[in-house]
């Protein structure tokens, strides 16, 4: 079970993050590079939590979010996925800094099949990178 951790630096504001992060409008495949209209689908939302479908035909992935805004954090557990099996998911912890906010993220996969196991395998060595490069856009942080 690959545990993978790093962090961003962006200009958007604690709260600006976690709304980012928590947008689940159409506008979210537009913002986000890894997903596709095609591949978004909103289950069910609350005040702080929603269980969502997104991803791509490749890599698709079926979570439960759940954050506090005032803590600055955002839990997302995967239910389901066309790559890694339940369980894992992402964490995301927000704080303050004098240009914008530090954004901590963990990412652990649980691999259900023998691909998953060799993608994950491979996860500590590209996912940092090739994720801060995903995450920048959206987040407005620097890669």
């Amino acid at each position: 079970m690959p545990v993978i951790r790093f962090h961003l630096d962006s200009t958007l504001s604690p709260a600006e993050v976690i709304g980012v992060l928590t947008d689940f409008t159409p506008a979210r495949a537009e913002a986000w590079p890894t997903i596709d209209a095609e591949h978004f689908e909103v289950h069910g939302i609350g005040s702080n939590w929603a269980d969502i479908t997104e991803g791509t035909a490749s890599a698709w992935e079926h979570a439960h979010y759940e954050w506090d805004a005032e803590a600055g954090r955002v839990d997302i557990t995967t239910l389901d996925s066309k790559v890694f099996g339940p369980g894992g998911g992402w964490s995301f912890t927000v704080v303050p800094t004098d240009s914008g906010s530090r954004v901590d993220v963990e990412l652990t996969r649980h691999p259900a099949s023998v691909k998953g196991k060799l993608l994950a395998s491979l996860l500590p060595l590209v996912a940092p990178n090739s994720l801060r490069k995903a995450f920048s856009g959206p987040l407005h942080a620097t890669a």
